[in-house]
């Protein structure tokens, strides 16, 4: 645990390589002290089409899922921590937005299914 997505507007890709937005993500979460690196899962997803009032403003947002339990402080952190590395790329005229959800300890399930 942390399920982070990093969903970005395609065309920052000719500036940030996503895999540079994941780094970022997986280091702000190692900093908040709440994870450790190996339950740390990334992926991205890019965005062709997208609008913002209207026009096409280029954006970055970071959806970090964890386990519930965490105190809002701990939460916040985290966000605060993600929003601070992804602000230090040198992006101008871009939208950075992080949120934390809760899921359900009693109700999340997880299985690894080994090759044989």
């Amino acid at each position: 645990m942390p399920h982070c997505v990093v969903e970005y507007s395609q065309n920052l890709e000719q500036e940030v390589p996503p895999a540079d937005l994941l780094e970022a993500v997986k280091e702000a979460c190692i900093a908040s002290t709440l994870f450790s690196v190996e339950d740390i899962k990334l992926r991205s997803l890019p965005y062709k089409s997208f609008l913002t009032g209207g026009k096409e403003d280029a954006f970055i947002h970071v959806t970090l899922r964890v386990l519930s339990g965490r105190t809002v402080e701990q939460r916040k952190q985290l966000s605060d921590l993600v929003l601070e590395r992804l602000t230090q790329f040198p992006l101008k005229d871009v939208s950075f937005s992080v949120e934390v959800c809760e899921m359900e300890r009693d109700t999340y399930v997880k299985r690894v299914v080994l090759s044989q």
